[in-house]
């Protein structure tokens, strides 16, 4: 087996490998202040498509967590991205928060109830049942079903809530149309990703909690995996799966000495 290249890139989940619940996990801190030194490019990841950009920037830096706007990837940038692609200057009913929104004005598509190409599905805290009508009779007129993300259950501190991917469910159910998914574990948010801070994935390694989205993803992009026990995912779980992340560690902490 061909011996893999050193690491010049890093790409990393952010809810149960920097930050849990509110709270900055040990030893993150120290791992994005090396990637700062070191210049090394990086993204920090996340399939929630509520928050901007600049809005996680904030959250992040409350908790200590110096992460610059650029180098921060949502599921909403990379169906944004998908989108621009696909269809340019395009229109779209949303189900989401002001993270896709935002996202999708910003590549300057028309958001519309009226004939839209594409229904685009995201996270939020509020689905209503009136949305969720429109976007399955939307559907079955023909626009094309775009979700930003599998997830099926999201943490909060109360435990686990409905996430996109429940919903999604539902709209399938009613409509038999199938959505496309453009954020983890689907590699295009991860290619993108790598695009976006000129990474290749043979020198990039990607960290996660998740054995069904982060490690799926890094795996099937070609970069080197690694899975933190910090998060979704025990050391005992990973064995209900077909494939293996590259290495398993306790916490980012342990992987700080690895940027050089």
């Amino acid at each position: 087996m061909a011996e893999r290249k050193p690491i010049e890139s890093w790409l990393t989940d952010m809810d149960g490998v920097l930050i849990h619940e509110g709270v900055p996990i040990p030893g993150a801190d120290a791992f994005i202040k090396k990637l700062r030194e070191t210049g090394r490019p990086f993204l920090v990841l996340t399939n929630n498509s509520i928050y901007t950009a600049r809005d996680l920037h904030a959250r992040l830096a409350r908790m200590g967590l110096q992460v610059p706007v650029e180098n921060i990837w949502t599921s909403a940038l990379a169906t944004a991205q998908f989108l621009d692609d696909q269809r340019p200057g395009g229109t779209a009913y949303v189900i989401g928060e002001a993270g896709l929104t935002t996202a999708l004005h910003d590549i300057g598509y028309v958001l519309t109830d009226h004939d839209p190409d594409y229904v685009v599905l995201g996270e939020t805290r509020t689905y209503s049942f009136e949305a969720m009508t429109k976007a399955v009779r939307l559907i079955n007129a023909g626009a094309r079903f775009i979700c930003t993300n599998p997830d099926e259950t999201g943490p909060s501190l109360e435990g686990p809530l409905p996430a996109t991917g429940s919903v999604a469910a539902l709209i399938t159910k009613a409509t038999g149309k199938e959505p496309y998914f453009a954020g983890k574990p689907n590699p295009l948010m991860m290619r993108t990703g790598l695009n976006a801070i000129g990474a290749h994935s043979e020198t990039s390694a990607m960290i996660g909690d998740r054995m069904d989205t982060d490690i799926l993803a890094g795996l099937e992009a070609g970069m080197q995996t690694f899975l933190v026990l910090t998060g979704l995912t025990g050391e005992t779980g990973v064995d209900r799966y077909p494939y293996r992340p590259s290495k398993i560690v306790d916490s980012i902490a342990d992987l700080v000495d690895l940027v050089q």
